[in-house]
Parts: C-alpha cells; structure tokens; sequence
C-alpha cells in the first residue's frame, strides 16, 4: 500500500527506499559507493545500486582521473561518489571523477609512503623544471632533482639554452619517486635524483674516501669538473681540487672526453668529491727551500683584485702582493701601478708553506719618499725613550697605580 506524506503529495522512490528498513542502507551524499554498469553511452553511463536503486553518471562526472575506469563496459563494477540521492528523473547522480580523484591521490599517497619509484612520461618543459604525468595527475620535476645524466650544464646560467637542453627530454619517460604531495593544493613534487640514489647505494657502498679511481671528463662549468667512472658513478672535481697553484677557467686544466686519475676525498649519499691536484706532488713542500723572506724574486702579474695581485713566481707557486706593498703612494686600485702580463720584480715579505701563502711587496725595492723616510726615523728615535720611561713606570708607579700582589717584593721570613 502507497502511503502519502503530510501535505498528501505521494513519496519518491528514494523516500520509500529510505523508510524500508529491510533494504541495503542507501549510500549518503559524499560517500563512495559501488555498483554494476548497466548501460554505457558517449555521455553517460547507468549503474545498478546494490538492486535498490539506479545511478548515471553523466557529462564531466564521466573523467576518471586514476584511468582505473576509463573503458567502461556493460556488467563492469565500479566505485563512484554520490552527488544527489535523487535527481529529476529520480536517479542517483554519481560521478566517477570526483572518486577516481580521490582514489588517484590516495595512491600517489602511497607510492610517496613506501618510497616507490614510479616510471612518469615528461609532457613539457620551463626553466625551472620538468612537468610529468602520474597517473594522469600532473606533476613537477624541478631541474634541482634530475640525475646528473639529464642535469642541463650550462655555462653562465643561460635560462634560454636550459630550456632547449630539458625541451630535449619531453615525450621522454623518467623513473623517479614522489617527494612531496598537497591534495589540496594539487601539488605533486617527484625527483629522478631520489629514484636514482636508491639504485646506485649499492654501487657506491664499494668506494671509500682515499680511492684512486680512474675515470674520464664529462663536464666542465666554471666551479670544476664531472667525472664519470665505475658504473656510470659521477663526482665533482672542485676547482680547488684540480691543481696545487691557483687557476681561473677549468677549461686549463681538462677537456671533455679527456681520461683523468682522481682521488675520492667525499661521500655524503649519492654526492662524490673528487680532486686531482693530491695525486701531484705538493710544490709548497719545498718552497720553503726554494724561496727565502728577504729574497727578491721575478715574477709575472697574473690577476689583479680590489685587495692587491696575485703574481706567478714559477707555474706552481704564486704569491700575493697587497695593495699597501704597491707602492708608498696612496693607490686606489692595483691597475694604478701593475698590468696583467707584467715580469716585476719583488720582494719577499712573509713565506708559509703550510697555509700555502707566500707575501711580497713591491714598494720595499723603492726608495721611500721624504715626508715617509722621515716619519720612519722619528719613529725610530722615540722608541729608545718610550721604552725607557715604560720601564720607569713600571718601578715607579704613580698616579695611583701600585705593584699587584706578585709583583711586591718577597717579604723575609723570620
């Protein structure tokens, strides 16, 4: 028998459903829910609700961004969120889009948890990175997180020529693993640095800090060289690490595709350092035989910086001449008085083979001006009194000053 609500209008299908308690409970808004496709269109799709209702789903509702329901066919069972318990033909409104959205986050979630590398296709390219597709989520793979293999080396930091090197890898794929994820920000951050680590930890456990390995150039930029050796493992000459004297371009000292011995002298996860220069002999080690404080050396002005020059003695030693040792005049900046390229003679001032430091002065094999030449020898001539009447101080204190308790002579003992 047909019951009528109040106002005597007759219920809808859902509001009987709703009140027969011996029925499935009828799934809420908002909820997932399942059932089995009925009838499948171009625009919609109609599913059985567990035998107690019928739901569509229909236009934009229709994308599944998990792809897990993409190709849908009759008899096929599926999980679609609940939209309206009842639409204007009294069907369920449902929509697989807003649950395979949610599925797809969730399982990104998890590939994030358990660390999983993923294969991702790369869709496009900016200067900042890559844009990536994970299970049709879009993502970002910033130039930061490539392995050095695709890392784009370039000299100068031209942002054109990155993005023409990392336009090279779209419609490429990439392992990589999940970093960082906001659903609500529909943010997904992956790193090929990160999928690559874990398959090279092994590999890398087998060196040790001291290793010589031989490997062979890769690239070159302006703070070194990447070395490529054992399998496919990549390390970083610093441009300190590639020779004992000091040297400008890297470009002096290697080439790519050049064969080199290196030495590893770091390891801190997947980042290798490496030097060259501690396989050579240390030409400091015997400067302090080759080189005397006092002696007056030849050398050639190879830089010159707002705080003095830097003056090659020999190709493996050089030294530094201070503004102040330019000259006993005022000078401003060192190109006042040197020019690159220049042969001077100098004098040495100071030599540390240690701190690898050796000081010269250019001004010592001059003849000081007057005005100087004299202020010298007053100062010479005030330090015989000024020592003299520090020492009367110091046995006749005055002013208040009295010896301390160890200075007081001894009394004698009884």
């Amino acid at each position: 028998m047909t019951t009528t609500t109040a106002n005597g209008a007759k219920p809808s299908v859902m509001e009987e459903l709703l009140k027969n308690d011996s029925l499935p409970s009828i799934p809420k808004v908002g909820a997932i829910t399942i059932g089995k496709v009925i009838s499948v269109s171009k625009t919609e799709v109609h599913v059985d609700i567990e035998g107690i209702a019928t739901g569509v789903v229909r236009g934009r509702e229709l994308f599944d961004e998990s792809g897990r329901f993409s190709d849908l066919k009759i008899g096929d069972e599926i999980q679609a969120t609940v939209m309206e318990l009842e639409n204007e033909t009294g069907e369920m409104e449902l929509s697989l889009r807003s649950a395979g959205h949610q599925r797809a986050w969730d399982e990104l979630q998890e590939f994030m948890t358990a660390k999983q590398v993923v294969e991702v296709p790369i869709i496009d390219a900016n200067r900042g990175g890559l844009l990536v597709r994970v299970h049709r989520i879009e993502g970002f793979l910033p130039v930061s997180q490539l392995t050095t293999e695709h890392y784009p080396r370039v000299e100068g930091g031209d942002k054109q020529r990155i993005l023409e090197l990392l336009q090279q890898l779209v419609g490429k794929t990439l392992k990589v693993k999940i970093i960082d994820i906001n659903e609500r920000e529909s943010k997904l951050i992956v790193s090929e640095k990160a999928a690559w680590e874990e398959q090279q930890q092994d590999i890398i456990s087998r060196y040790r800090v001291g290793d010589v390995v031989d490997g062979r150039v890769t690239g070159i930029v302006n703070f070194g060289c990447f070395v490529e050796f054992g399998d496919k493992l990549e390390g970083l000459v610093h441009i300190s690490e590639l020779a004992w004297q000091r040297i400008e371009d890297p470009r002096a000292i290697a080439r790519v595709g050049d064969p080199i011995k290196v030495m590893i002298i770091g390891i801190e996860g997947t980042k290798i350092s490496l030097s060259r220069k501690r396989l050579l002999d240390n030409p400091w080690k015997v400067a302090a035989q080759k080189y005397t404080i006092g002696e007056v050396v030849e050398g050639k002005v190879i830089k010159l910086n707002p705080y003095g020059v830097f003056i090659e003695l020999d190709p493996e030693i050089q030294g530094l001449c201070h503004i102040s040792e330019l000259s006993w005049k005022n000078v401003r900046h060192p190109g006042e008085v040197v020019k690159v390229d220049e042969v001077r003679k100098f004098k040495i001032l100071a030599l540390d083979p240690d701190a690898h430091r050796l000081g010269l002065s250019l001004k010592a094999l001059e003849e000081p001006p007057e005005d100087v030449k004299k202020q010298i020898e007053m100062k010479a001539e005030d330090l015989p009194s000024a020592v003299a009447e520090a020492k009367t101080t110091e046995q006749n204190p005055v002013d208040g000053v009295v010896p301390s308790k160890d200075d007081a002579p001894a009394t004698p003992q009884a």
